[in-house]
């Protein structure tokens, strides 16, 4: 009889669990060969973007492209007040030599040998090829916060963190006051009020664009952070996701806190927010991803440069006539990492919270 059981290593989980207990049994290999696939699929564009960001101009516009941040390695060279470019020649009769190339003009360059500055040749740019060495290029980042760069990434990393820990506390303090309303309490159109909500996510953002921006305008609120703030605090998905799991909660605790002359608003903040923590953890999460990568309605509600995102900021590597790739993918990185790190950190939360909902 096959041995069914599932074994693996003290300590490390379900990470290298066999079905066997000695030999690999032909199904580990195809859930590891599964498993190593996805992982390549999930994380493989993910660092090519990292390692793309610390490549330098000229590697980006290089083909085929290179996966790793590669340099042409460079040489002092008395009478030049540069360092020059070292390539390894191929020569008429067949020999390399390494030389250092002063000018290229059109298909030939002009070399020189390092260690005698006076033997100069003219050769095909076929018949040479770059010294190469991994180099990553830390100036795409360093750049992006030097003084002299023009762009004021302080300015535009607070107003980020300010929109989305702001949005981020109203509209849960909003969407959980919301479904305790419509989980535990009984009133005329409350099932419609909830069909009503949940309808709004067939509603393309971009449908009701124009009138947000009327409305923010009406109360003058264009080119401030409120303006950003304040259209979004209130989403459907929240208030789902919070009413599903209130309405796991005895409604006798409520009615025990009533007999206490408990108020309503006191109920709620002393028993429905704690016993809710992990929804609301869900929630939160959720509106911190989106507050921070949100593009369109911050590019509409801010006019001026001092308010604008992190995300507005990406934008603004990007030119008529050209486009700054090595620090736009620089700034993709740095603006990523957070949300990566929120979402590590608190996968748990996420995963807890959604399955206490009963969502399938």
């Amino acid at each position: 009889m096959a041995d069914n059981t599932v074994s693996s290593p003290r300590g490390l989980g379900g990470l290298f669990a066999r079905r066997s207990g000695k030999r690999l049994h032909w199904t580990d290999w195809v859930s590891y060969g599964f498993l190593i696939i996805g992982v390549f699929v999930m994380f493989g564009p993910v660092l090519w973007v990292v390692l793309s960001s610390l490549k330098s101009p000229a590697s980006l516009s290089e083909f085929p492209p290179t996966f790793l941040p590669y340099a042409t390695e460079t040489v002092a060279v008395a009478g030049y007040e540069e360092p020059l470019d070292l390539y390894t020649v191929t020569l008429p009769d067949g020999s390399t030599r390494k030389m250092a190339q002063i000018r290229r003009i059109g298909l030939q360059a002009q070399m020189i040998d390092p260690q005698n500055p006076s033997d100069k040749i003219s050769v095909n740019i076929a018949d040479r090829v770059p010294e190469r060495k991994v180099a990553p290029a830390w100036n795409n980042y360093t750049d992006l916060f030097a003084p002299n760069s023009g762009r004021n990434m302080g300015l535009y990393t607070y107003n980020s963190v300010f929109i989305t820990v702001v949005a981020t506390i109203i509209t849960v303090v909003m969407n959980a006051m919301a479904a305790f309303a419509l989980s535990k309490y009984r009133f005329k159109g409350r099932d419609g009020a909830l069909v009503a909500i949940l309808a709004t996510l067939m509603i393309p953002s971009t449908v009701v664009l124009v009138p947000v921006f009327m409305i923010v305008g009406a109360i003058g609120l264009v080119g401030n952070l409120w303006g950003v703030i304040l259209p979004t605090v209130a989403t459907p998905t929240g208030v789902f996701l919070l009413r599903q799991y209130m309405l796991t909660i005895p409604d006798e605790l409520l009615e025990a806190a009533r007999m206490d002359h408990a108020t309503e608003w006191r109920i709620f903040w002393r028993i429905i927010m704690p016993l809710s923590a992990p929804a609301l953890a869900v929630v939160a999460i959720f509106s911190m991803m989106s507050r921070w990568n949100d593009f369109l309605l911050p590019l509409v509600m801010l006019n001026r440069p001092e308010k604008f995102t992190l995300q507005l900021a990406l934008n603004s590597f990007q030119g008529e006539n050209v486009v700054q790739y090595n620090y736009l993918l620089a700034m993709t990185v740095l603006t990523a990492l957070p949300v990566a790190l929120v979402f590590v950190g608190l996968q748990r939360y996420i995963a807890s919270g959604i399955a206490s909902t009963g969502i399938k």
